[in-house]
C-alpha cells in the first residue's frame, strides 16, 4: 500500500473526502518526525512505538579495495510493533 491508497482507505472508513484525509495523514507524519527529531518518542498504545537510537561509529571495510574505513556514528528512527499489531498480523493469511 503507498501513500495514495492509504489515503483513499481512510477517506472511505471516515467519511472524509481524500484532501482532508490527505491533510490528516500528512499532519501526524509531521507531528511524528517532530517529536522524533527533537528525541521524544511517540507510543501509540496497541499499534506500536516510534523512537530514536544512535548508532556508535564503527570500523567497516571497503569490500571494492579491502580498505578498512571509519563508519561514523549515525541516529536513526526506530519502530517497534505493538502486541495488537503483531497479534494482527500474526493472525493473517501469509502473503508469498
Amino acid at each position: 500500500m503507498n501513500k495514495a491508497q492509504l489515503v483513499d482507505s481512510i477517506a472511505e472508513s471516515t467519511d472524509l473526502t481524500k484532501s482532508v484525509a490527505g491533510d490528516a495523514l500528512d499532519a501526524v507524519l509531521s507531528s511524528i518526525t517532530k517529536a522524533l527529531s527533537a528525541g521524544d518518542t511517540v507510543s501509540l498504545v496497541g499499534f506500536g512505538t516510534f523512537s530514536v537510537k544512535t548508532r556508535a561509529a564503527r570500523k567497516g571495510r571497503n569490500p571494492k579495495t579491502g580498505e578498512i574505513i571509519e563508519i561514523p556514528e549515525t541516529v536513526n528512527a526506530v519502530f517497534k510493533a505493538g502486541k495488537l499489531l503483531k497479534e494482527s498480523v500474526n493472525e493473517s493469511e501469509p502473503v508469498n
